[in-house]
């Protein structure tokens, strides 16, 4: 089996021969398989071929080489870097609302899963595109509360929190977190009155619409200049800003509320300092509140103006009052005992005020009679008990039936409103006089219910009539 030239040279005899596969069969029966296409041209069954078997070492070290700069590439580029947490930092508290931002997250060569916000150690709501967005602004918060917030970053290679953050909520009489993106403010001492005031404040302002303004300042919804000059609008158009504050629903304001909060030193409310409303006072003084509904009746000199109001209005503010006078006459006896023969007149109101415009003569006073009291007041008897010498007012045209020593109890009078009753002569009133309607037969109620049946229902079969008692 062994070869003559070289000992590493070993003789076979091809046995069998197919298309794929040659058997080969060596001196001492040694049978292998071997690929067909590797023997020499021309050789079949019974052909015998020498193979020599070497070992190529310098392949072997090259190979080598390859394989293990490949492991190093790889780790280079996935194993060395990895994900960072995320830096959460705060911006801007409020009474009600944290801004929060951070760095741009870095991923290396992982893949983003999701971004998160927890509040209290409970998840709050995932960050809207996290590849781009590097801040949010969470509302709704109490007043004087701690809050802790916290981000988590999820991705292919693992879960990446980032620092733990507690922050409290400012209360009402802490102002240093006013943000204020200023608009058009035509009064150029107005503004710097307000930049001013911020900067005692401890707030913030800016030109232009972030993330974490609160109010929008300006005199006129128009474009600045400069600002009208940029966009190629004319200046009385609405500015970008100001379209911008509406779009994110951002209160506009007068600069005079930012002076109104220097002055209280807190938070005063916005209502009466919208932009087009009039301010409650004027600039450089303590801004008072606005009226409440209560001091609304406090009486006023017809010359003294509303207030909140620099001048009289031109249109006519209220009616005068209508006359009245006392429906009862003013010597009635009261149907009670121990108590007058009307009530008592209430104090006598203060005249309605008249309207600049309005002279004095349109105004009347409202007049209520007193009726005089009657001899049944010093009777002694339970109050709330029936007066006998109580008589209702009778009208001319209603005479009174005279009776015996039993006193008669008068008819009502006729009102004119109600045309459908009737006056009636005053009688008296027994029980005999008083006549119960008898109930309503019962045969007849029967009868018309089988009448409705016969009628309605025409392919029923006999009835049979069941009697109720």
């Amino acid at each position: 089996m062994q070869a003559d030239k070289s000992p590493e040279s070993f003789m076979f005899t091809v046995g069998k021969l197919d298309a794929g596969m040659a058997i080969l069969l060596g001196d001492r029966a040694y049978l292998i398989e071997f690929p067909s296409i590797l023997l020499p041209p021309g050789a079949t069954t019974g052909s015998i071929v020498n193979i020599a078997v070497h070992r190529n070492l310098a392949e072997e070290k090259r190979r080598d080489a390859d394989f293990w700069a490949l492991q190093d590439d790889i780790l280079n580029e996935f194993g060395v870097k990895s994900p960072e947490p995320p830096s959460l930092e705060l911006r801007n508290v409020t009474q009600t609302s944290v801004t929060l931002e951070w760095p741009t997250i870095q991923l290396a060569t992982a893949k983003l899963r999701s971004l998160d916000i927890y509040r209290n150690g409970q998840r709050l709501a995932a960050i809207p595109s996290p590849l781009t967005n590097t801040s949010t602004k969470l509302s709704g918060l109490e007043l004087n509360t701690e809050y802790s917030f916290q981000l988590i970053l999820r991705t292919t290679a693992g879960t990446f929190p980032s620092n733990l953050i507690r922050v409290r909520t400012h209360t009402m009489t802490d102002t240093s977190g006013i943000s204020v993106c200023f608009g058009n403010v035509q009064d150029s001492v107005l503004l710097e009155n307000a930049k001013l005031a911020l900067r005692e404040m401890k707030a913030k302002w800016s030109d232009k619409i972030q993330i974490h303004t609160t109010h929008f300042v300006c005199t006129t919804p128009a474009a600045t200049p400069t600002g009208a000059q940029a966009t190629g609008n004319a200046t009385g158009a609405p500015g970008v800003e100001y379209q911008r504050a509406l779009q994110q629903s951002i209160p506009v304001v007068q600069p005079h509320w930012i002076l109104a909060c220097h002055s209280e030193k807190k938070m005063v409310p916005i209502a009466s300092f919208y932009l087009g409303a009039t301010p409650a006072s004027p600039l450089g003084s303590a801004m008072s509140r606005t009226q409440s509904l209560s001091q609304a009746s406090v009486a006023r000199t017809p010359t003294s103006p509303p207030p909140n109001q620099s001048k009289p209005s031109s249109n006519r503010a209220s009616m005068p009052p209508p006359s009245r006078t006392a429906d009862v006459p003013p010597s009635q006896t009261s149907p009670f005992i121990n108590q007058s023969g009307s009530p008592p007149a209430p104090a006598k109101a203060p005249p309605f005020e008249p309207t600049p415009e309005e002279s004095a003569d349109d105004t009347e006073e409202v007049q209520l009679e007193r009726s005089s009291s009657t001899d049944s007041a010093k009777r002694k008897a339970r109050n709330g008990s029936m007066n006998r010498d109580f008589k209702f007012p009778t009208p001319v045209s209603s005479p009174v039936i005279p009776t015996g020593e039993r006193r008669e109890v008068p008819a009502l009078p006729e009102e004119p409103e109600s045309p459908a009753v009737e006056a009636h002569p005053s009688t008296v009133i027994t029980s005999s006089s008083i006549e119960v309607p008898p109930p309503p037969p019962v045969e007849k109620e029967r009868s018309v219910s089988s009448i409705s049946l016969s009628e309605g229902e025409d392919d029923v079969g006999d009835t049979v009539d069941i009697p109720l008692n």
